[in-house]
């Protein structure tokens, strides 16, 4: 007989056990945070004033250049089917390559430059990715209204004013893409033709690059906008790597904001252990990436300065003084300094090494386009027939000379060789060409039989325009002369 006592324990009631579960979910970091959509409050003030400047003065120049017309063609055109690139009445051929590469580091230069001296001026101000989420924005606030508005109908359940109002700001924004996207094709194709054919629904890789454009548009600065600046942007991961203690970055005044909260306004703020802060998070609500400027410098802060208007704002309404949030330095908030005595910190070494090298490249390049002689001269041997003999007594080469117009006017243009005594042109010696027009001539050299020694020699084909003298091309080749 089995006692109570001595019971196996598989025995025991069944109340009693405890539950262990098989499949429990694992506790730890999730792999990626999800997103919370950011919804910026609109500010004004100089900063403010400032980036829409450069909306301004970037897409007007983006959207109308296409239009504008130097000697009846379009002034800006990157012809890559007819490889030729029309930049404001100078035409450029792909030998010119050496003038974008001169342009890519004029431009990293200029970039370091500014970054140096004042963080990301680009990212906040200029870059398209910020420009097209500014204007996505402003098409955002005035259908949907400010940020509480806004915030409001996110909440709301779906009704056919919040049906209207979204919808009438997706149409807006995909209009606006498909208008970006139309006209960044428009610098590759000519943008009258191209208006012609989309219209006809012609041209199946034009409209497709418009839509890959414009989708690109449409998603960036439509959805995913501080997105791209904290996740896909590279210039944000390696813009530490120059900046400096001297560098004037948006920057929180801890020593004087902290400790914040809010308080009365008639309270003595000061004997109460209190700083400048009255923690409204202002500076958070306008902010397009969302950061809190009071934690410090972030690789997330693109520069914009808007928090340095919303301080500002709220530094006049509670009188207190201007500054809190500031365009400043390191060494500027750790050594108390004055603007002056900041700036005066600006003409540092590493800063005028890039401003000469910005100086200097810039200087050569458009020295370099100056002097550029608008002619373009190849000489290619006739291998089918090297040298012969011909009527009286005459040793002949034949070359094929490509010829090409690098002017917006027509020119004819004289051919005449050297090098040899009694050399001479035996083919035409003047060739018509249109502007921008580019052609093959066969060219017949002959020299008198005994005028030079057997082999290779050294001759020149010079081709010169009618017109201007200055517009010359001497092109190097061989002349051979028989045993």
């Amino acid at each position: 007989m089995t006692t109570e006592k001595n019971k196996a324990p598989d025995s025991a009631p069944q109340s009693s056990r405890k539950t262990i579960p098989i499949h429990a979910e694992p506790v730890g970091t999730p792999f990626y945070e999800a997103r919370k959509k950011i919804q910026p409050r609109s500010i004004q003030g100089v900063f403010a004033n400032w980036r829409w400047a450069l909306v301004w003065i970037t897409q007007l120049f983006f959207y109308v250049t296409p239009w504008l017309q130097v000697h009846g063609r379009q002034a800006l055109l990157f012809d890559l089917e007819q490889r030729r690139f029309y930049i404001f009445g100078w035409l450029l051929y792909p030998q010119d390559f050496i003038y974008l590469t001169a342009l890519l580091i004029i431009s990293a230069l200029a970039l370091f430059l500014f970054t140096a001296v004042a963080g990301r001026l680009w990212c906040g101000f200029s870059c398209p990715q910020s420009v097209y989420t500014e204007i996505f924005m402003w098409i955002e606030q005035r259908l949907e209204g400010d940020r509480s508005a806004r915030l409001r109908l996110d909440g709301s359940g779906w009704s056919l004013e919040k049906v209207a109002r979204r919808g009438g700001k997706q149409l807006l924004w995909v209009l606006v893409s498909l208008w970006t996207g139309f006209t960044f094709v428009g610098y590759f194709v000519p943008i009258r033709e191209l208006a012609v054919q989309v219209m006809a629904l012609q041209g199946a890789w034009q409209i497709f690059w418009i839509l890959f454009y414009a989708l690109a548009t449409y998603g960036n600065a439509g959805f995913l906008r501080e997105q791209v600046c904290k996740y896909m942007c590279p210039y944000a991961r390696f813009q530490s790597a120059m900046f400096d203690k001297d560098t004037l970055v948006v920057t929180y005044d801890a020593a004087r904001g902290e400790n914040r909260g809010p308080r009365h306004k008639d309270a003595d703020y000061k004997a109460q252990g209190m700083g400048d802060c009255i923690d409204c998070k202002l500076c958070v609500q306008v902010c397009p990436v969302g950061i809190d400027i009071r934690n410090g410098l972030q690789y997330e802060c693109i520069g914009c300065g808007l928090c340095i208007d919303a301080c500002n704002s709220v530094m006049d309404k509670v009188h207190y003084p201007r500054g809190l949030i500031r365009l400043t330095t390191e060494n500027g908030i750790a050594q108390r300094w004055s603007q002056s005595q900041m700036l005066r910190r600006v003409f540092r070494p590493r800063v005028l090494l890039y401003g000469a090298g910005l100086i200097a490249i810039t200087v050569a390049m458009v020295a370099s386009l100056y002097v550029r002689v608008p002619l373009k001269v190849d000489v290619v041997r006739d291998r089918g027939t090297l040298s012969r003999i011909v009527a009286g007594g005459q040793i002949e080469n034949i070359y094929r000379v490509q010829i090409g117009n690098a002017t917006e006017t027509e020119q004819t243009y004289v051919l005449s060789a050297s090098g040899i005594d009694g050399i001479r042109v035996a083919s035409e010696t003047h060739v018509q060409l249109a502007s921008a027009q580019d052609r093959w001539v066969v060219v017949r050299l002959q020299v008198p039989y005994g005028a030079a020694s057997p082999g290779s020699h050294t001759v020149f084909i010079e081709v010169q325009a009618e017109s201007d003298a200055r517009i010359q091309v001497l092109a190097k080749t061989t002349f051979l002369m028989p045993r």
